[in-house]
C-alpha cells in the first residue's frame, strides 16, 4: 500500500504578502487585480475568504463584495523564492515530487524510513520545517493511500492542518464527498450528474462501470473507480512542457489594431527570450488569444514560423471576424511532442511550475 502525502500552502501569495507586510495579517486582502478593478484576484487571504473574495475572480465583483479589501501587487520572484525552499524541503524525504504549481505538490513517500515509516508524522515534520525556514508560512497536508484521496484530505484541516485517511477508513470516507472533489469533474460534467441525481460519491456508486461509460464516455471507466476511493496514478517525477506563452490584461479596453500590435510585439519578443531555453524542443504551432470587454475569449493556432509576422498575422485574421473592444491579449507556441520521453508525463501549470 503505497503512502502519498498532498501538501498545500496556505493562501501562499497572499501569505508571502502578510509575512512582509504584517499590517496586512489583519485586514481583509488579496493579490493581484488593481484599485481601478481590472484584473482577476490570483489569491486572497483567509479575512477577505469571509466576504465571499476567491481566486480568479474578476477585481471589480470582489470589491463589490468587499468594498475595503486591500489589493497587493504580486511579487513573483518573492513567490518563487519561498517555493524554492518548500521543494526543497520535499526533497529531503523522497525524490517522488510531483509538483502541480508553486505552492502544491504530492509525495510519495511508501519508502521514507524517517519516523518509522510513519506518514502522518513525515507531513507533520514537513509542514514544521516549512514554517520555520520560510519565516512562518504554513502549509495543509492530506494523507492517504493514493492521490485522489490525499487531495480531498488536504483541504479537511486548512489552514494550517493535516488529515489522514487510513486504508481501512476509504469506504466510509468517500461516501459523502461532493462529486465536486473528484478528479476530472469540472462545471460541465457536475451538472450533468446533477441532473442525473448524482452528487455524492454514494450516488455514483449506484451505477454500474457500464452505465457511467455510457453517460461520461472514456471517463466513465475512471469515475467508477474514484467514487469508490481507487486511483492507481503514481506520483510523476518527470514532465514534458507542451506550451510557452505570455498574456496581459490592459488598464484600459483596447479598440485600435495598430495599438494591439505594440503589447503584441513586446509579448512575442517576451516568448522569443523564454524559447532560448527550450532550444531543444521544436515550435508546433503558433497561437493568438484574445479576451475581450465582456469577458467572451477566443483563441485562433496555426502552423506557422515562429516570427513577428505570423502572430501580426493572426491577430489581424481573428480581429477582423470580431473587432470589439479588448481587455486582454496572449500569444504563445505548441511544442512537438518530444519522441522519447517516459510514459505516463505530467504538464505542470504554464509559467509557474518549480524547480524540480
Amino acid at each position: 500500500m503505497r503512502k502519498i502525502i498532498h501538501i498545500d500552502m496556505d493562501a501562499f501569495f497572499a501569505a508571502v504578502e502578510m509575512r512582509d507586510n504584517p499590517a496586512l495579517r489583519n485586514v481583509p486582502m488579496a493579490v493581484g487585480g488593481s484599485s481601478d478593478r481590472r484584473g482577476v484576484i490570483s489569491t486572497s487571504n483567509y479575512e477577505a475568504r469571509k466576504y465571499g473574495v476567491r481566486s480568479a475572480m474578476p477585481t471589480k465583483t470582489a470589491l463589490k463584495l468587499c468594498p475595503h479589501l486591500v489589493l497587493v501587487r504580486g511579487r513573483m520572484s518573492k513567490y518563487k523564492e519561498a517555493s524554492d525552499i518548500v521543494f526543497e524541503i520535499f526533497h529531503e524525504y523522497t525524490d517522488l515530487v510531483q509538483g502541480l504549481s508553486l505552492d502544491e505538490a504530492y509525495l510519495d513517500v511508501t519508502d521514507c524510513d524517517m519516523f518509522q515509516n510513519s506518514a502522518t508524522w513525515i507531513a507533520q515534520d514537513i509542514r514544521k520545517k516549512i514554517y520555520e525556514r520560510t519565516g512562518g508560512l504554513t502549509a495543509s497536508a492530506g494523507i492517504a493511500p493514493n492521490k485522489l484521496i490525499a487531495k480531498i484530505a488536504s483541504d479537511y484541516r486548512k489552514p494550517n492542518g493535516q488529515f489522514t485517511v487510513a486504508p481501512k477508513d476509504i469506504e466510509d470516507f468517500m461516501k459523502t464527498i461532493p462529486i465536486e472533489r473528484i478528479h476530472g469533474i469540472g462545471k460541465v460534467t457536475a451538472k450533468h450528474m446533477h441532473e442525473m441525481g448524482i452528487k455524492t460519491c454514494l450516488d455514483m456508486q449506484g451505477y454500474t462501470r457500464s452505465e457511467l461509460i455510457y453517460h461520461f464516455g472514456k471517463f466513465g471507466d475512471a469515475l467508477f473507480d474514484y467514487c469508490r476511493g481507487h486511483d492507481e496514478r503514481e506520483v510523476e517525477t518527470e514532465y514534458e512542457r507542451k506550451s510557452l506563452g505570455t498574456e496581459e490584461t490592459f488598464s484600459k479596453d483596447i479598440s485600435n489594431f495598430d495599438e494591439m500590435k505594440i503589447h503584441l510585439v513586446r509579448m512575442v519578443e517576451e516568448v522569443k527570450n523564454d524559447l532560448a531555453h527550450y532550444e531543444d524542443r521544436t515550435v508546433k504551432n503558433l497561437h493568438v488569444k484574445i479576451k475581450y470587454f465582456d469577458f467572451k475569449q477566443t483563441t485562433i493556432e496555426r502552423q506557422m514560423p515562429f516570427n513577428e509576422e505570423s502572430f501580426v498575422y493572426l491577430l489581424e485574421e481573428r480581429w477582423a471576424q470580431d473587432p470589439r473592444p479588448v481587455r486582454l491579449l496572449g500569444v504563445g507556441v505548441k511544442f512537438e511532442e518530444e519522441k522519447v520521453m517516459d510514459e505516463n508525463n505530467y504538464q505542470l501549470s504554464l509559467l509557474t511550475e518549480p524547480k524540480l
